[in-house]
């Protein structure tokens, strides 16, 4: 039995984008597509018995009608295809209002042939090519579903947190001692697992994070636990596999070293046999983000060509890619950049910011005193504290130095 797990689509990513004039869609919205068209094809070229989805399929929680257009296509095509995709509600699909329905829930509405969504714990039992399989839901749970104000009342947040653990910990079990052990069973969480690297959702989290601790979820009933919400693809535990796909395109610089794509798993259906569990990450090329840090030396004659050369250092990587471009050096220097030949050379870049971290040289201190606010008589006095002079050589040094000072101010006020 093969299953493509990936999640965190985030349609409505539009930053560091433009316009297609022969679209009319956001070129981010387009990247983001293109991942999902070359997942599409992969679970149709290679016969995939199931595609789960583990949540946040938008941005927003009320998406534009062209980003919902847009993945319903999608959806439509892979069902249309004979493959039975799952669809779990993350916390960016659901609404705002408690009464109002969750994005994905459009298709269970519209009753879509091999389109199954989850909006809440239950278990589906789906039928597949390669027979049948269980997923165990833990959708993203709202805090107020879980906790009612009366058992809140009173506790600090730690022990509140303490009790969402435990509410989301008994639904896990709950799930593992209803599934039949016959059939191979995968659980698939919306869920913040503790010890999980963290990607680009930090700056898109929505609300109170709530987290589980790997033991807690890595139940041994499944024998896959396929995760969603953190966007870094990684493997928290190998037996059994608790995995997060990552989201499946590059959403800004904190993705930027990141590897972006799906998982394939495959599971041996016969439980006689010892069921066996493999996985295997598989990568999408995707937008690249490239970030191109120049420190520029103060003494520099020619700051612009410096940050050319380390523009040209990154050989092709400038070309299509999503740009930033930092530049350090003295307010002196700042004035001699040439901008438009910057630009020019990074005409190739999809998207291009450019940012001056213009350094300010600090003035000498002496003392509570700059050196343009001291007197050349508390100057000199600095200066022969500051050195390790004999009391003899301090007092003539003194001595001379301040007739020679009184001499020439005698000078300058003639």
């Amino acid at each position: 039995m093969k299953i493509l797990h990936f999640a965190d689509l985030h349609l409505g990513v539009e930053t560091y984008g433009h316009i297609n004039p022969q679209s009319g869609l956001s070129t981010r919205l387009e990247d983001i597509l293109k991942a999902l068209d070359d997942l599409i094809d992969y679970a149709l070229q290679n016969k995939v018995d199931l595609v789960l989805f583990c949540g946040d399929a938008y941005k927003s929680r009320e998406p534009g009608q062209t980003q919902q257009r847009e993945f319903a296509r999608r959806i439509k095509r892979l069902s249309g295809g004979g493959i039975p995709i799952f669809l779990l509600v993350g916390n960016h699909d659901l609404p705002s209002a408690m009464s109002g329905a969750s994005t994905p829930e459009i298709f269970d509405t519209l009753a879509i042939d091999n389109v199954y969504v989850s909006n809440r714990p239950q278990i589906h039992r789906i039928q597949t090519a390669s027979g049948a399989i269980q997923i165990a839901s833990l959708p993203w749970v709202r805090r107020s579903t879980m906790l009612a104000k009366e058992e809140s009342k009173g506790l600090s947040l730690e022990q509140i947190n303490q009790k969402l653990q435990q509410a989301l910990t008994n639904i896990i079990t709950n799930h593992a001692q209803q599934l039949d052990p016959a059939l191979p069973a995968i659980l698939a969480a919306h869920v913040w697992v503790s010890g999980a690297r963290l990607g680009t959702e930090k700056s898109m989290t929505i609300g109170q994070e709530q987290t589980l601790l790997p033991g807690n979820v890595a139940n041994p009933a499944f024998d896959y636990i396929a995760l969603g919400h953190i966007h870094r693809h990684q493997v928290l535990l190998p037996n059994p596999p608790l995995i997060y796909s990552g989201s499946l395109a590059r959403l800004d610089f904190g993705d930027e070293e990141d590897e972006k794509g799906f998982y394939i798993i495959e599971i041996e259906p016969e439980k006689e046999r010892g069921r066996r569990t493999t996985f295997e990450f598989y990568p999408l090329a995707g937008r690249r983000f490239l970030t191109i840090n120049v420190d520029i030396d103060s003494q520099e004659i020619d700051p612009t060509a410096t940050v050319l050369r380390a523009i040209a250092a990154q050989g092709d990587k400038v070309n299509d890619a999503i740009v930033r471009l930092n530049i350090s050096l003295t307010a002196e220097l700042e004035g001699q950049l040439r901008d438009n030949e910057i630009r020019s050379v990074l005409k190739q870049a999809h998207y291009l910011s450019i940012t001056r971290d213009v350094r300010r040289e600090t003035r000498l201190r002496l003392g509570k005193w700059t050196a343009e606010e001291i007197t050349p008589v508390d100057a000199l006095k600095k200066y022969v504290e500051s050195n390790k002079f004999s009391p003899e050589q301090a007092k003539h040094l003194l001595e001379y130095g301040e007739k020679l000072i009184g001499e020439r101010e005698g000078q300058v006020n003639k």
